[in-house]
């Protein structure tokens, strides 16, 4: 773990075993009934974001891998138009499960095997998706050129990540969160969505977190989930786990510290398939 209050820690785990908890209710819930419950889905989602989300905040890097396999293969379910069979219902209880377990000794979390799990959350994505590979996860690039927003009032911070990521394509830029929404809209509305958002939290007019939200609100009107949208990185100077806590839960998806590391900028690009 980075080298934060330990109470701050024990929050967040804290957390961890509440969601997995909602977790396991919702999911032998939904083997009980006949019929697909996109509620309950959309719950098992956002409480599998809530644990892989901060995980990376705390360098717990096998809770984030396998918390975030876990979101992408229900999300995986939540698309298609049949109730889960109990069989997916199971990979999923036994992904909570493992979780659960290394919730409970985080500290030595790092070196455990979670392949025998992982492996089984990517077979059944790829019965439900034939056209994945066995080892790969939805890829937001396809081969082409990202489309990116950089959402930043700062220039030179500005000038610096919009000269790196202009080199994986196509790089637009707002100033605040709300011209960043209403441009976000835009691509929306065009068939054009981005493949990443670099979000400042700390923006006058509207901040990053309530700009997230709103972006979010806008994929669900269009019904993208959020597990397939755009990836939303957040970029702040604020370094108050509070600030980081809302904004994962408003479903961003990592957070860089400024001054920003581009190396790790690209480590998070390329866990989220955004680079090969």
């Amino acid at each position: 773990m980075i080298n934060v209050n330990e109470g701050l820690v024990q929050d967040y785990l804290a957390d961890c075993r509440e969601n997995l908890d909602a977790m396991e209710t919702e999911l032998l819930a939904i083997m009980s009934q006949s019929r697909i419950n996109d509620e309950r889905l959309n719950r098992i989602l956002r409480a599998a974001h809530a644990v892989s989300g901060p995980a990376d905040f705390f360098g717990l890097v096998q809770i984030r891998e396998l918390a975030y396999q876990t979101e992408t293969s229900a999300a995986v379910i939540r698309s298609r138009n049949f109730a889960p069979t109990p069989d997916q219902i199971g990979v999923l209880l036994r992904a909570t499960d493992k979780l659960q377990e290394l919730i409970r000794n985080p500290e030595p979390s790092n070196q455990s095997d979670i392949s025998e799990v992982t492996t089984a959350l990517v077979r059944m994505r790829a019965e439900e998706h034939p056209d994945l590979s066995a080892d790969s996860t939805l890829s937001h690039t396809d081969s082409h050129s990202l489309r990116m927003l950089l959402v930043e009032d700062d220039f030179t911070c500005r000038f610096l990540l919009q000269t790196f990521l202009a080199r994986y394509g196509e790089c637009h830029v707002a100033v605040n969160g709300r011209e960043a929404v209403d441009v976000f809209q835009v691509s929306i509305e065009r068939k054009q969505p981005y493949d990443l958002i670099c979000m400042d939290i700390m923006m006058p007019e509207m901040d990053g977190c309530e700009a997230v939200r709103q972006i979010r609100s806008l994929e669900e009107a269009q019904g993208i989930l959020s597990t397939f949208g755009a990836k939303i990185f957040m970029t702040t100077t604020v370094q108050q786990v509070k600030e980081v806590f809302l904004c994962f839960k408003e479903l961003c998806d990592a957070y860089l510290m400024k001054p920003i590391d581009l190396e790790q900028l690209q480590s998070q690009m390329k866990f989220y398939h955004l680079l090969p």
